[in-house]
């Protein structure tokens, strides 16, 4: 038995949810507010429960001023400020969760003038739908990737920002398990919040200390009510649906975690933040290692410690977990009537600016501390907050300058009404008993709570971290953050031979020429820096057109503070150089490889420049305006920007600061799979030892989790395995004949077979990039690599054939498939003028709005709309796209409109009838066939009559036993009695065998499709 989405995952998804306690509700006999889909009489009976005492006409008046900052162009930040606001009229009760009112509702429309898109399902607290959920059958690679890139369409759509404004959390769920093994978020369930851009989709994954949850069944009664609502009787019964419902599945998991009553109230409380960017105001969400993060701090405090580690890996949003926790931690100390105060410890003053960006982009009042005076008069102070505005403030310290500082710090009127809170930053760093900086914050407040943040604890037996700052609180490794997409692993490229023997005869000529110098002057000079910047501005240039992307960064760690110097100063002659070459006319290198081009860099040491000098130069590579920097000890750890890919490092790092280095260039960015070591230093053999007495220590401390902290770098082991599993895949076919392989592909029907195929050829394409850049191109010896991309493209045509087959074999209609397929192929290549960019965003969108039209219509079979089908495809099968000239742009836009105003007309009207009849597609689908081609009858209404009275009667006895859908012979007989009974006896149409027959056979085959899963 097949099932589609709606009956496969929707439905159980729903039964799910009112396990969970929430309660369905239906459109049919419900009101809401059109403009926000806000059910407004259940909003107003809600607050009027929570906010005792508040007369209704100013409950009124809030929900008008709600309805008036939705349309605010802000991400819904004043709104978001409205649901959380704890004093005045509340939206929501935080305290008593039972107090609110939560609701579920499927296929509610969000919509505004001719734009239109109506979520799976949606999720009301108190009647605002603050979350909603889309599905899709598993195995549906293509449906949720085309599920993130409509999602993505629709938010940047200023008609729906009211809708936008009050969503919180959305979900996507194929029902499946995650593929630890894939980078791209296609299977599983995926969670975020809104954005006006680019959607993240998260990972959730439950952790062993969540206590286990059981759920109460589902009533018959309330069952049977959910199927009827959304005209699915027919699958109560089978035994695909009954495993479905299993609390287990999937998405029921991702129900489970992300919606039960507590846990959204949780993130809602919690785990939002708006933050300031340079170019945009983002919204974020809580990844799961940061809420149990969070909720490990609680019960290590219930417990009564007073310090402890919290060792996430680098990458993973300390500096927001420590954001989270202040935010949880207020209202923990709040119940038990005492004022928590925050500080955040760095020992740099580097790291102090990033601390103070961090936390002032959340809108936390930032108080920075960085003199011993400054923290003794802060530590004596009783005062809670030292702003008036009222915000949330943390206190910033940067203890480089007092460290060491003899004198201790006592705090003689400690009041039992401040609990303060240290989060010490990089506690594997700088935090040494031999130093006075530990005595001295332990002596300031001895009551103090301590929480370490790290991604690389020490671990030996000289300076333990855990030993100095108590046990773990909460920990989350590497492979983890590898498997979640928050972080990549690493791959370490040598230098080319050539290029270290033409090192080596620098190196000798300099001493010829001076005689012997000092190690920093050696590797400064100018005729070792100049060949070394040669390669790396060349490496990077290279890189970018491997990967891709001109926009990816790259960061040289240079052996001295004196080389970076030389290196900056080299690069801007060289580049003034260019620069005048470009501008008289000599360069005539291609447009494309100008794109690719390094052309400014960035010097980062503590003493160039001012303080916002080098502020300045961070925010611009930050935003891509500079392509490299120039760096000795600073940014080594703590810096943070996605697109540095590729790290240049020119001399030795040892210990546990190492790791911090190479993980500059393990951030989530784009699609790049993998960050970049350039390897100057000869790291492996340190990075080797680090690992190895790493991992030792690991070991001790851990035990089996070891396993959650190996592999940071892909190894030529396993490349060199991956290859050999390629060639010998492709052994079979022939990768020097692009024909002949491409009818070897074509006889393969096996959709597994051609996905195991163009994975493979994908993964071909990536290792061949790495190598390319690894200098190390021999190991693809025997594989014509130039073959390979064009391989790829011929299996991935293949496999998108055999799932249009499949789809048209389920009859499902394929309009969606090819309209996507013409609006990728459309846009593929470059507009040369600004009037055709203006015209080609303009067909694009009416492209896009005709395929989410045609798509969303229920009845393929309307003669009306296969001529639109029809027609759209004569349109754009004349010739190649990439050949449309303006005038022919302008002629498909006027079509295209035409296209939409009828294929909208068709949908109105659809719309119109399917409401009629409780929006059942079938019977729609039913009376349109009966009033087309030699009509029943002249009388509509008569003809509804009889079909709305068949349609209670068949979905009763097929919702009480859904099995016999499985014998089409006993339904024909059951329907055909039905027919006779509404048609002839109750309704009068006295009509003859033939046309009882013609209708028997339309019912018996509506219902047999949906209990099959198709239209």
């Amino acid at each position: 038995m097949i099932h589609n989405e709606d009956s496969r995952v929707k439905i159980p998804a729903v039964l799910h949810l009112i396990r969970l306690g929430y309660q369905y509700i239906t459109k049919k006999e419900n009101e809401w507010d059109k403009s926000t889909n806000i059910f407004k009489d259940i909003f107003i009976s809600s607050l009027l429960k929570i906010n005792k005492g508040i007369d209704k006409k100013k409950i009124e008046a809030t929900y008008d001023e709600i309805s008036l900052i939705l349309t605010n162009n802000d991400l819904g930040k004043v709104f978001f400020e409205k649901i959380t606001n704890k004093s005045g009229i509340k939206l929501i009760d935080y305290e008593n969760i039972d107090n609110n009112n939560f609701n579920v509702i499927t296929e509610l429309p969000y919509k505004n003038d001719d734009e239109e898109f109506r979520p799976d399902i949606t999720l009301l607290i108190n009647g605002m739908p603050l979350a909603f959920i889309e599905v899709k059958k598993p195995n549906n690679q293509e449906g949720i990737l085309a599920e993130h890139k409509r999602i993505e369409t629709r938010f940047k759509n200023l008609k729906f920002k009211n809708f936008i404004n009050i969503t919180q959390i959305i979900l996507f769920s194929n029902n499946m398990e995650y593929d630890d093994q894939s980078h791209l978020p296609i299977e599983g369930a995926f969670y975020s919040t809104t954005s006006y851009n680019k959607i993240k989709f998260n990972y959730f994954r439950e952790e062993n200390g969540e206590k286990e949850l059981s759920f109460p069944e589902v009533d018959n009664v309330t069952e049977d009510y959910v199927l009827l609502d959304n005209n699915l009787p027919g699958i109560k019964n089978s035994p695909e649906f009954i495993t479905n419902k299993n609390s287990n599945s999937p998405t029921n998991k991702a129900c489970t975690s992300i919606f039960r009553k507590e846990r959204l109230l949780f993130f809602l409380e919690y785990g939002i933040v708006y933050v300031k960017k340079e170019k945009e105001l983002q919204k974020h969400i809580m990844r799961y290692p940061q809420l149990f993060g969070v909720k490990s701090i609680k019960k290590y405090l219930d417990a009564g410690n007073k310090k402890g580690v919290i060792w996430h890996t680098q990458g993973s949003g300390k500096t927001a977990l420590a954001y989270y926790s202040l935010k949880y931690l207020k209202d923990y100390f709040k119940k038990k009537e005492i004022i928590p105060k925050f500080y955040f410890i760095v020992d740099r003053i580097d790291l102090l600016e990033q601390a103070q960006d961090e936390f002032q982009a959340r809108n936390i009042e930032v108080h920075t501390i960085q003199s011993r005076e400054d923290f003794a008069k802060e530590i004596k102070s009783n005062i809670a907050v030292h702003n008036t505005s009222g915000k949330e403030e943390i206190s910033v310290v940067n203890i480089q300058k007092f460290e060491n500082d003899d004198n201790i710090i006592e705090n003689n009127d400690y009041s039992l009404k401040i609990q303060r809170i240290y989060f010490l930053d990089e506690v594997h760093r700088s935090y040494k008993p031999t130093g006075k900086f530990l005595v001295n914050l332990h002596e300031s407040d001895k009551e103090a709570i301590k929480i370490g943040l790290t991604g690389t604890p020490l671990l030996g037996s000289k300076y333990n971290t855990r030993s100095l700052f108590g046990n773990y609180i909460h920990r989350y490794f590497y492979n983890s953050s590898i498997r979640d997409g928050y972080t990549l692993r690493l791959i370490r490229e040598e230098i080319e031979t050539k290029y270290k023997f033409s090192l080596e005869k620098t190196l000798d000529e300099i001493k010829l020429l001076k005689g012997n110098l000092d190690r920093k002057q050696l590797y400064s000079h100018y005729k070792f820096v100049q060949p070394l910047l040669n390669y790396i501005t060349n490496d990077l240039e290279k890189s970018r057109i491997s990967l891709n992307d001109y926009k990816i960064g790259g960061m040289v760690i240079c052996d001295s503070h004196q080389q970076a110097e030389k290196m900056y100063e080299i690069f801007l002659s060289n580049n003034d150089y260019k620069n005048e070459e470009i501008a008289s006319g000599k360069d005539y290198i291609s447009k494309e490889k100008k794109k690719n081009k390094v052309k400014k860099a960035g010097l980062i040491l503590h003493d160039a420049g001012t303080k916002d000098d080098r502020k300045k130069i961070i925010k611009q590579f930050k935003r891509g305006d500079i392509d490299i920097l120039f760096v000795y000890n600073m940014l080594l750890t703590g810096f943070d920007s996605p697109r540095l890919k590729k790290l240049y490092i020119g001399r030795k790092i040892e210990s546990h600061n190492l790791l911090q280095a190479l993980t500059r260039v393990n951030r989530s960015y784009k699609d790049t799979r993998y960050g970049y070591i350039v390897d100057f230093a000869d790291i492996e053999k340190e990075f080797d030892k680090t690992n190895k007495a790493y991992l030792e220590e690991l070991q001790l401390e851990l035990g089996d989790e070891i396993v959650n902290y190996e592999n940071m770098f892909k190894t030529d082991e396993e490349i060199n395995k991956e290859i050999e599993e390629i060639k010998n895949l492709l052994f079979k076919y022939d990768s020097e004949n692009l024909e002949i392989f491409s009818q070897q592909i074509n006889q393969i029907n096996d959709k597994k077979k051609v996905q195991e195929i163009v994975k493979v050829l994908k993964n071909a394409r990536e290792l061949h990039n790495i190598l390319k850049l690894k200098g190390n191109i021999e190991l693809f010896k025997n594989l014509n690599i130039g073959n390979i991309f064009k391989m790829f493209n011929e299996a991935s045509s293949r496999l998108n054939l055999i799932n249009t087959k499949e789809k048209i074999e389920n009859t499902v209609d394929t309009t969606g498939l090819l309209n996507i397929a013409m609006e990728e192929v459309m846009f593929a290549f470059t507009k040369i003028n600004q009037e055709e960019l203006i015209l080609a965003d303009e067909l694009k969108n009416f492209l896009r709005k005709t395929r989410e039209s045609l798509l969303n219509n229920f009845d393929p079979k309307d003669p009306e709309f296969i001529a639109l089908k029809e027609e759209l495809e004569r349109l754009f099968q004349k010739k190649n796209l990439n050949e449309v000239d303006k005038i022919e742009m302008k002629n498909n836009i006027k079509k295209l409109e035409n296209i939409y105003s009828a294929s909208s007309e068709i949908s109105r009207r659809n719309e119109l009838l399917k409401a009629k009849y409780s929006n059942d597609e079938k019977y729609a689908r039913l009376h349109k066939r009966l009033m087309e081609k030699d009509p029943l009858t002249d009388n509509e209404v008569k003809l509804f009559n009889a079909l709305i009275d068949l349609k209670k009667t068949m979905d009763n006895q097929i919702l009480e036993n859904s099995n016999v859908l499985e014998n089409e012979s006993f339904v024909k007989r059951m329907v055909s009695k039905v027919v006779i009974e509404k048609f002839n006896n109750i309704h009068n149409f006295s009509i003859d065998l033939d046309k009882i027959n013609r209708i028997n056979n339309m019912v018996v085959k509506e219902y047999i499709n949906e209990y099959n899963g198709v239209i």
